[in-house]
């Protein structure tokens, strides 16, 4: 596979609380990267594609109907070059939607990229990607070091869906060009060497 192929992006979203600010960020982030031409985005939404919340016993098989909740998001991972988690904060942490999002899969995240762009009030969530780090780093990925937040995110955009302050821009692009060299350098060292966890 080239190197100059399009990146595959996984975008979740990882609210699924009624009324939640998190289509805004995400949406503003799918502007960017389709403005990219050099990433393809996938919308990964929590709330739309709910996952089972019970897990069997280690070996044990999953009911049918959980089978078909993870088979409309678990390919959408596996086919991912790269993440980017919209998370708020909850209580210092990431909604538990989002953790169970992350339990269900692991090879799915292995020596991949995750980005992340929060959101919130006076910490802008960035509590909740502190976190985020540590849960991943067990799952082999590779988190960007440069990240995107908002604090006091209902009051940071426009009526049009736009931050106010565009630094907010110039950190989306700073976020995706380190989230494209890590990807495409670990999708060819994949296909070099497959990864053993």
């Amino acid at each position: 596979m080239s190197t100059h192929q399009n990146l595959k992006v996984a975008v979740l979203l990882g609210s699924t609380r009624d009324g939640r600010f998190g289509p805004v960020v995400a949406d503003w982030l799918l502007g960017h990267l389709k403005a990219r031409g050099d990433m393809t985005a996938d919308l990964v939404d929590l709330k739309t594609t709910p996952l089972p919340t019970v897990m069997p016993s280690f070996g044990g098989e999953l009911p049918p109907e959980e089978i078909e909740l993870l088979g409309a998001v678990s390919p959408r991972l596996e086919a991912a070059d790269a993440f980017v988690v919209v998370t708020p904060e909850y209580n210092h942490s990431f909604p538990a939607a989002l953790k169970n999002a992350i339990d269900w899969h692991n090879h799915q995240w292995h020596a991949k990229p995750v980005g992340f762009v929060s959101y919130g009030g006076l910490s802008g969530g960035l509590r909740a990607v502190e976190q985020l780090r540590v849960v991943m780093a067990e799952l082999n990925a590779v988190t960007i070091r440069n990240t995107v937040s908002f604090h006091g995110a209902a009051q940071s955009f426009d009526e049009h869906g736009r931050p106010r302050d565009p630094a907010a821009d110039a950190a989306a692009d700073a976020l995706l060009d380190q989230l494209d060299w890590w990807a495409r350098g670990l999708r060819v060292a994949r296909q070099a060497r497959p990864f053993a966890a």
